[in-house]
């Protein structure tokens, strides 16, 4: 069943995360019409899902730092945060009656560390603003008359907005929604759209049977990850990651997602050096380790001189043979200066969120396409990304504010 929805006096929103929903509350305050849409049961399901284990929602550190993690984005990402950055996002959190804490990291969270509380009163806030909220509603693309094809449990409807902003997410967590299926829809529309990549996601690494079946699932604490990029860029970070059964997944990992992903795709693996004890120098654990008593074993060395648990001491096995740590100056350098090789990201569907997307020259600078006028785009459906601490979150955020603006200042002029 087909049929025509009398919503020209409305403006559209497809896509309930932050970026939509952001969209959406921006537009209505300026004193129109919205109508929000989402495939999904209800609206913010990734958002409270990447809240699950604490709400991080955005980062403390200041702004030059912080505009820097976006990367070749930065100077496109820090337009948008000129209208929203990480203390105009703590205001606006405040305004909802939630307090917020800056952690020891310098990552803010909500006091109660959930995304369900803030998500609770921002639907109300938007209720209250007159925002319409249509969930089970699949965007399909434009018929013939241009018109948006909607999919909706009694059928397919057809729209004609105002205007329309679109905040369909990336690539990643394809059950929650965003499943990167509007690429090839825009891309027939002459739009240019990068490719979907994985972003903030683990890695393949090729253990033995022993590693993978003993350690899978292992902490990795406290390590130093450290690589040369593409452009000959000395990358260092402290954190800790897992060693999964095929990999490594976790924090640390994550913050080195994108130069480990861009050696991948240049020379097909990737090479990260891990600091096993980063507390210690090498001529220390040099020295520690020639004072040793005859006959220990190289493991019990590793144990009381180096300080290595259970998983250290094997992934240093698995790395080196024998023979490679005859002399404590061997051993202590291979602590220090462990290389694994990488071969893959996990798949797109895995990570976090992703990479690529709507390119900016194909925007303009509010946000709207230039072959489709009157239609905006916002969120991770934009070609940029970042690290998770709050930064993805925040630009998001921003970037949904960003559109908004863009819809009032075009219809302003319509």
């Amino acid at each position: 069943m087909t049929k025509q929805q009398s919503n020209a006096d409305s403006v559209a929103v497809i896509g309930g995360g932050p970026a939509g929903l952001m969209a959406a509350e921006t537009i209505a305050r300026a004193g129109y019409r919205v109508d929000l849409y989402d495939a999904m049961p209800s609206v913010g399901r990734k958002f409270l899902l990447a809240g699950v284990g604490g709400m991080n929602i955005t980062h403390s550190e200041p702004t030059s730092a912080f505009t820097e993690r976006y990367r070749e984005a930065a100077p496109w990402v820090s337009d948008w945060l000129a209208q929203l950055d990480a203390d105009g996002l703590q205001d606006w959190i405040h305004e909802l009656g939630i307090d917020t804490f800056v952690g020891s990291s310098g990552r803010v969270f909500p006091t109660e560390m959930k995304a369900a509380p803030l998500l609770r009163a921002w639907l109300k806030r938007l209720r209250d603003a007159g925002v319409q909220l249509h969930t089970r509603h699949r965007w399909l693309g434009w018929d013939e008359d241009g018109a948006l094809r909607l999919q909706n449990p009694q059928g397919e409807i057809q729209l004609k907005p105002k205007a329309c902003v679109l905040a369909l997410g990336g690539g990643s967590w394809k059950r929650l929604g965003s499943d990167g299926s509007w690429v090839e829809k825009l891309r027939d529309k002459d739009v240019g759209v990068s490719d979907l990549l994985p972003s903030n996601c683990g890695f393949i690494c090729r253990w033995s049977p022993f590693l993978s079946e003993r350690f899978g699932g292992q902490p990795l604490k406290p390590i130093i990850a450290s690589l040369i990029d593409n452009d000959g860029q000395y990358i260092s970070r402290r954190g800790e990651c897992i060693l999964t059964r095929d990999g490594l997944e976790g924090s640390l990992i994550y913050a080195l997602s994108a130069p480990l992903r861009d050696q991948l795709e240049v020379h097909g693996q990737a090479t990260l050096t891990l600091d096993l004890a980063p507390d210690r120098s090498e001529a220390l654990l040099t020295a520690s380790l020639a004072d040793s008593r005859k006959g220990q074993s190289l493991s019990s060395l590793l144990r009381k001189k180096a300080g290595l648990d259970p998983v250290k001491i094997a992934l240093l096995h698995e790395r080196f043979e024998k023979s490679q740590l005859t002399t404590p100056a061997d051993v202590a350098k291979a602590i220090k200066q462990l290389p694994l090789t990488l071969h893959a990201t996990r798949p797109l569907d895995q990570a976090i969120s992703s990479a690529g997307g709507v390119q900016q020259p194909s925007l303009t600078t509010d946000l709207m396409l230039k072959s489709l006028p009157g239609l905006f785009c916002a969120g991770e459906m934009l070609d940029w990304e970042a690290p998770t601490g709050g930064y993805l979150l925040t630009a998001c955020f921003a970037s949904g504010k960003r559109a908004g603006e863009g819809v009032t200042r075009w219809l302003s002029r319509a």
